[in-house]
């Protein structure tokens, strides 16, 4: 299916601004169809002059009149008048008998999407009357404030500019609603949002009550800043939307509030709840977790060094030579789990910023070389952020194809080169040495570092890895690692 932007780009005259708006307008809508009990219809004007459903909203608080998605689709020509009228009047169009759709009662206004200073679209709110009955007070109070969002729609104050509301955690209708007149006062409340302030130590009832002096003596009596009592302040002096959250008791509400303004006129705010304690509770967890975390990668990786200064210790005090190379080698690999773990010590989460690790580690490598031999080591490309399970065993790999590339190949330059696309991780260290021996056999070899990289490649990494001859000397070793998507991706 077509996204309404490439929908308005494809078929409609309609600029970046346009698209921008309609967005914006897209983004918030949930809360107006909810309001409304009734689906909210997004129409553009084609270039041919007919209406093309751009976007499709149903409410999750009535029955949906459009049983079939609707985007894409263009408005028949016997239910376009209410719409032309919409467009062209700039006022909103409803007439008062229902149209029968497939034997449903629909009963459907045009609202003009306006920008500025002209039209950019037109928006119908369709209601199923299947169910219509004598509305209560929260489906009139409900229907009150869905038509002054409405009527800002035409009049281009609604979407409010600026950043939109997070759809994951801001409150909906049905979390809790109250509405304001334009004093601050509580005009309704509906029964979650009773429930959610009973939770923050509110006994009384909030019908006719203040709702800025109620947030503020619930401050007095604990609370540190009384940012409730003053966002809801500034909504309604300044008349910008504004989110707040409540704490007291124990408990933890989000609000939310809209400011309502028709003609110029303003006419209180509507102000969704939602106790978000748990969220709040579970959010301190992790966050303890993530520190706990931290720590652990902080302790080992001071265990680590601790354990490559005795084994550099020892080192030293030994005379047979290959027994100190050999503990040598174990230190560089020690030093190099250290910092892997010295990188998540400092990381958000379990992932990491793999370049900054590989420039450490090739520069450990280029130490190991003589003085007078001169190796440049040297990264190409970028590994960006990878997680600790293929961090570690990456720059285990890493240091060992390096590190034998400058001890044993006596290499003077080695490169190694990094590509990486969504769902592959490609190495090649290169180097410009002596090249392989006759009849080399990866497989077969019996140096200790080629048989860790092997290890570590094909069994913690899941990837493949082959040496072969360099097109201008020398040798290559080519590592492959399959990437898990992100979840971004």
């Amino acid at each position: 299916m077509s996204t309404l932007a490439e929908l308005v780009r494809a078929r409609t005259d309609l600029d970046e601004a346009d698209v921008d708006w309609l967005h914006r307008l897209v983004a918030e809508w949930q809360l107006v169809a909810d309001l409304s009990f009734a689906d909210l219809v997004l129409w553009g004007r084609t270039r041919a002059g007919e209406w093309l459903a751009l976007a499709h909203m149903r409410p999750t608080t009535g029955l949906t009149a459009y049983p079939l998605d609707v985007v894409g689709s263009l408005l028949p020509h016997e239910l376009r008048h209410r719409v032309d009228r919409a467009w062209r009047d700039g006022r909103i169009a409803r007439d008062g008998e229902p149209e029968w759709r497939a034997r449903v009662p629909v009963r459907q206004e045009a609202v003009p999407v306006r920008r500025g200073d002209r039209v950019a679209a037109v928006l119908t709110r369709d209601t199923n009357l299947t169910a219509a009955r004598m509305p209560s007070q929260l489906e009139l109070s409900y229907l009150t404030s869905a038509g002054e969002l409405l009527q800002m729609v035409s009049e281009g104050t609604f979407p409010f500019p600026g950043s939109v509301a997070d759809p994951e955690h801001a409150p909906r209708v049905g979390d809790g609603y109250l509405r304001l007149d334009r004093t601050g006062h509580v005009v309704y409340a509906s029964p979650n949002a009773l429930s959610a302030y009973r939770r923050l130590g509110v006994s009384a009832d909030l019908l006719g009550a203040h709702l800025g002096r109620t947030i503020a003596r619930l401050s007095s009596e604990g609370l540190d800043e009384p940012r409730g009592s003053a966002a809801l302040a500034a909504v309604l002096r300044f008349q910008e939307p504004r989110e707040s959250e409540v704490e007291a008791q124990g408990a933890t509400v989000l609000l939310r509030a809209l400011p309502l303004v028709t003609a110029g006129v303003a006419r209180g705010a509507v102000v969704l709840v939602r106790d978000v304690s748990e969220l709040r509770r579970r959010d301190r967890q992790i966050l303890g977790k993530d520190a706990t975390i931290r720590e652990i990668h902080h302790r080992v990786k001071n265990n680590l060094q601790t354990v490559a200064a005795l084994l550099r210790l020892q080192a030293r005090r030994l005379d047979e030579p290959l027994a100190r190379a050999a503990l040598e080698e174990s230190v560089r690999r020690v030093s190099t789990i250290a910092v892997v773990h010295e990188t998540l010590s400092l990381a958000l989460d379990e992932s990491v910023l793999f370049d900054v690790i590989a420039d450490r580690v090739l520069a450990m490598c280029a130490e190991v070389a003589v003085p007078e031999s001169d190796v440049r080591v040297v990264r190409v490309g970028e590994f960006g952020e990878l997680p600790a399970e293929v961090a570690t065993p990456l720059a285990m790999v890493l240091t060992e194809l390096a590190q034998n590339a400058v001890e044993h190949a006596q290499a003077t330059t080695v490169q190694a080169r990094v590509q990486r696309t969504a769902d592959q991780l490609t190495l090649v260290v290169a180097d410009d040495g002596r090249g392989l021996p006759a009849g080399f056999d990866l497989a077969a070899s019996t140096r200790l570092g080629l048989q860790i990289v092997r290890t570590l490649v094909e069994g913690e990494l899941r990837g493949t890895i082959e040496l072969v001859p360099g097109a201008n000397g020398g040798t290559e070793a080519v590592v492959s690692v399959p990437l898990a998507p992100s979840p971004s991706s």
